[in-house]
């Protein structure tokens, strides 16, 4: 079993690429997590995680990451991927929701907090603050956006 992270970093990135999944690891490399190999989570940052700036993470290392990200080769399109922190009580848990799609970063944003809003209302907690980090492309040929929270210890 995996220890329970401590510290918790929101990360974003856009690239093209040759194909979608390259687009894709250029999008990790741009968001610094590109040399990591990403556990998907789904949407609970753990009690008592303290947001950091930066992770350093060690090439190779298994990184729980909750993320949304979006990749197409429709050349013009506009794409974006967006996560929402919610916190509220800080001894208890958090609530972390991701987003992607066919969208602005302004529109992510909107789309974002409305998602963490109703997650606390459905569990009936106090809601003190959204953390928000979004991200917008324009493709070119092969493009992705891609946002995260990932967590560490």
């Amino acid at each position: 079993m995996l220890p329970t992270p401590t510290k918790f970093a929101l990360v974003s990135g856009t690239s093209e690429g040759s194909s979608k999944l390259n687009a894709f690891d250029h999008a990790l490399l741009n968001a610094g997590v590109g040399n990591c190999n990403l556990l998907k989570v789904s949407s609970i940052l753990p009690p008592g995680a303290k947001l950091v700036a930066d992770l350093n993470i060690p090439a190779g290392s298994l990184v729980p990451i909750a993320y949304g990200s979006l990749c197409l080769d429709s050349p013009g399109e506009l794409i974006a991927a967006a996560v929402g922190v919610g916190i509220g009580d800080p001894e208890s848990y958090g609530v972390i929701m991701e987003y992607s799609g066919r969208a602005s970063k302004d529109e992510a944003e909107v789309q974002i907090k409305r998602m963490v809003e109703e997650a606390f209302a459905k569990r009936g907690l106090a809601l003190s603050q959204i953390l928000v980090r979004a991200v917008e492309h324009k493709v070119e040929n092969t493009g992705c956006a891609f946002a995260a929270v990932a967590l560490w210890y």
